[in-house]
Parts: C-alpha cells; structure tokens; sequence
C-alpha cells in the first residue's frame, strides 16, 4: 500500500480494545481506519505514539446537554460548551437525551433537539429519548417511526413529577421496545417513598442540601429496581438500568441474571468517588454541588461498584453530566436563593473528567484491566446503543476516533476545565493520566493543552439495533 493512501498514520500505538492490547501502527484514511499493522508506509501526516496507549475514542451514553429544564433552571452546557469539554477529556461520542414535554410529542423533542446541536456539535451524537407521555399515538405512531429512523434507545423515569411513568405505563413502553427491537433505560427510584420521606423531613426543618441522601436511602431505588426486573420479566425484555449506586440495586441486578434474564447496568464515576458526605456534614448550602439522584453513597458501597465493573455486572460507566452553575439564578440557587434539597437542580458535571477519572484510578491502580476499561467507556456503550463497530473500536472500518494517553501527574482543577459549569466535584484529586490527543474521524481536535484542528464538525449519528442484546429480541419491525 502506498504512502498515499494514508492521511495518517500513528506509529508505535499500544492499541487498547474491549479484547486485546497489541503494538500497532493504525493507518486512517478519508476518517476512518483502514490498515492496522508494523512499519505501515507514511501517511501524509504522522503521529509518534512513543509506545503510548491508544484506545477508541469515549462514548459518553448518558450526558444531558442544553435539555430544556423548569424555568428558572437552566443547564450551563449546550453542545458547543459540552462537547468542547468532551474532547478535552477522550470522549468523541456522546449520547444525549429528547426528552419528550408531557402534551407535547416526541417527535418535536427530536426536532428541537437537531436545531440546539445541528452545526454546533464538536463531537459526533446519537440521540436517546425520554418518554413522559406515553400516549397511544405515542406509542403506536411516534415511537416506532422514530426507532426505524435511528433512536432506538430510550429512557423511563419511575422518580420526579413531571417525568415518571405509572408501571402500566412503563409495561407499555418495554412492550414497543420489545416489538421494535429497542433498548428501554430505566431510572430506579421509588418515587412514593421519596416524597413520604421528603415530606418527613420537611416538617421537621432538615431542609439542607445533606437531607438528599436521607430521602433517597438505597431502599429505594432496591425496590424499584426489583420492581423495573420484574416488569421487564412480564414483558420477557432486555433493560438498562442507569446510574446504579451501590449493594442493594446490584444485588437485585445480580438476582435477575441468576434467574436467567436479560438486565444490564450503568454506574457513573459520582458513586466511585464521592459519598453522603460530599452533600454535607452540617446545613451548609455547599453540598448542592454534589446533590444528585440517586446520591452518593459510602465508601463501602464505592467498593461495591468496583467490584461490579471488574466482574461484568456494569455494561456502561457513563458521567451523567448533568451542568448546572452554582452560583447565578439557574443553577443549583434557583433565582438566586438557597433553596430546600427537593427544589435543588439535580445533577453534577463530569463529561469531561470522566474517562481521566477511570484510567487513572482504575487502570493505573491495578482495579480493573485496560481491556475492562475500552470495554466500559467506549465499546459497552457503543454496542449498547446500536452504534458499534462505527464507533468504540479500533478495527478496519471503524472511524478514527482515538484518544492517546499521557500517563503523567496532575491535578483537577475547574479554572482547567472546559465546561461552563463553575465547580467540579472533583476539585483537587491527584490523576494519574490525560489524553495527549483526542482525534475524531482521523482529526485533531485536542493535543494535550489546547483545542486545535476543525470546530462544529460533530455528526448526528443513526443507531442501529443494540448488538448487545439477544438475537431473539431483534426482531424487525
């Protein structure tokens, strides 16, 4: 093969998949890889790994961006501030969510959210849905026309007001996910049991940020994880279960598989890193940086959830970014106020520290493999969602969407984020690896200290069936 047939070509790649970690140079034509192999000719540019990793590029399949939220919440990130962010820290994909408005469609959903990121996306995106309103048309029009036209994941709430489904609801939705060979998301939390609590502890003036994860004790969200098992039982149909935070939902993940069905799980760095703690040890109001739902737990069930990414229990480790400011009138002080823990935006940033966060105390510590680590952050969530092997792999055909370890020390500080969120929770922990480069569909973008290379070129990404599922669950339509 000519040298001329290489746009670039890395050397000296230690190439990192969810299988195998090989030497190799990777050859990338017209944005995608098409030779991997020793001592390839010259492209017409090159890069000199030095023996570095390289693993495909991240796929952060659970990140909301510029989702229309209650006035006067606002999120802080849009596709520009988000995904710059994404780059930054070696996720190329991301996977937000439409989130249908109760009265309103989904299809508009889909329609609004094509015009906040069409042309302003610096990474390539696919598109879950969120179902709020299960109407007939819904789900015998809407939903269908929509999975045929390439959103074929979409999420349940069974928590907050004004987005949780009834379970005759929630069996309605598995059913289209079932007949349409769909992935359903679920958010586990027993919302009766929330408000009962909440309401409690309202009466008794324990109204700061630290009563969260009083409210939402594993319990709940145990109950409603058997309970989404159960109705995915009834239904005989995969699920994903989001943001599982510790024992008493994985116990309850790990009862379903025993009995022979299909539940697969996501945990997100907040649980790995952060406990009850982090939402306050008094009533101060600095806590709301870290309140989020289902909370952090313990140090305990931090253990709990590195056992499970080491055995297999979790298929995606996701950051759930939700970027709301701290300080301003649409974040986390809604019109400027110190408000009780129930009226506190949900939600924590992390797109951008979440693969760092995981490389350098995961793999760098000895807690999970490098191939375990591909497998989580990029060909899990790739496969999950019906993207792959365009996408989480490095393979012939695959795009070059590559990230390039620098295995060095630093520390994370917000002033070097690129979010437009003003905190992180993350605020002085010592890492052990950044990307030195970031590269979509063969493209600098990121080199280790700056964005470089083409702006606004992220594409909407089709998704095809889950490959993660069964045959017997991709039935055609």
């Amino acid at each position: 093969m000519s040298a001329s047939l290489f746009d670039l070509v890395i050397r000296n790649a230690r190439a990192a998949t969810a299988s195998d970690v090989f030497d190799t140079d990777i050859g990338i034509k017209d944005g995608r890889i098409v030779q991997l192999g020793r001592d390839l000719p010259r492209g017409s540019r090159e890069i000199d790994a030095k023996g570095r990793v390289v693993t495909p590029g991240g796929v952060d399949a659970h990140c909301h961006l510029d989702q229309p939220s209650p006035p006067p919440v606002r999120m802080a990130d849009d596709f520009d501030t988000g995904t710059i962010s994404a780059v930054c820290g070696g996720t190329t994909t991301v996977i937000p969510f439409a989130a249908q408005q109760k009265g309103g469609s989904l299809r508009a959903a889909v329609e609004d959210y094509h015009r906040r990121a069409d042309g302003i996306a610096h990474v390539d995106y696919a598109f879950h849905l969120i179902v709020s309103d299960p109407t007939p048309e819904v789900l015998n029009a809407e939903l269908p026309a929509l999975i045929r036209e390439g959103y074929t994941s979409f999420k349940a709430y069974m928590t907050y007001d004004d987005l949780k489904l009834d379970d005759g609801q929630i069996l309605d939705v598995l059913d289209v996910a079932k007949r349409h060979g769909a992935i359903a998301m679920l958010h586990a939390e027993n919302s009766d049991c929330i408000e009962w609590l909440t309401q409690r502890l309202e009466a008794m003036g324990r109204s700061a940020p630290r009563f969260h994860a009083h409210s939402r004790p594993m319990l709940v969200e145990r109950e409603a994880t058997h309970r989404a098992i159960a109705l995915a039982e009834l239904v005989d149909v995969p699920i994903l279960i989001v943001h599982v935070s510790g024992r008493e939902a994985i116990e309850q993940i790990r009862w379903g598989r025993a009995h022979g069905l299909n539940i697969f799980a996501e945990t997100c760095p907040q649980y790995l890193f952060l406990t009850a703690e982090d939402l306050g040890i008094d009533d101060s109001y600095h806590g709301a940086k870290c309140v989020c739902s289902p909370p952090p737990r313990d140090k305990a069930n931090q253990e709990v959830i590195w056992n499970g990414l080491r055995d297999g229990l979790f298929t995606v480790f996701s950051s759930d970014h939700a970027p709301f400011k701290f300080d301003g009138p649409g974040g986390k002080h809604p019109n400027g106020e110190e408000v009780a823990f129930r009226h506190i935006p949900n939600g924590i940033p992390g797109l951008e520290t979440r693969m760092p966060l995981l490389y350098s105390e995961g793999v760098l510590k000895g807690r999970i493999s490098l191939e375990k680590f591909v497998e989580l952050t990029a060909t899990g969530p790739a496969k999950t969602y019906g993207i792959h092997p365009r996408k989480g792999a490095i393979c012939i055909g695959a795009d070059a969407d590559l990230v390039i370890w620098d295995e060095r020390e630093l520390t994370i500080r917000n002033s070097a984020l690129h979010h437009a969120v003003d905190y992180t929770p993350y605020e002085g922990m010592r890492l052990g690896a950044w990307p030195a480069f970031t590269l979509l569909r063969g493209e600098v973008l990121w080199d280790g200290s700056a964005c470089v290379g083409p702006r606004n070129q992220g594409r909407f990404i089709a998704a095809g069936r889950p490959s993660i599922l069964p045959p017997a669950h991709l039935a055609a339509d």
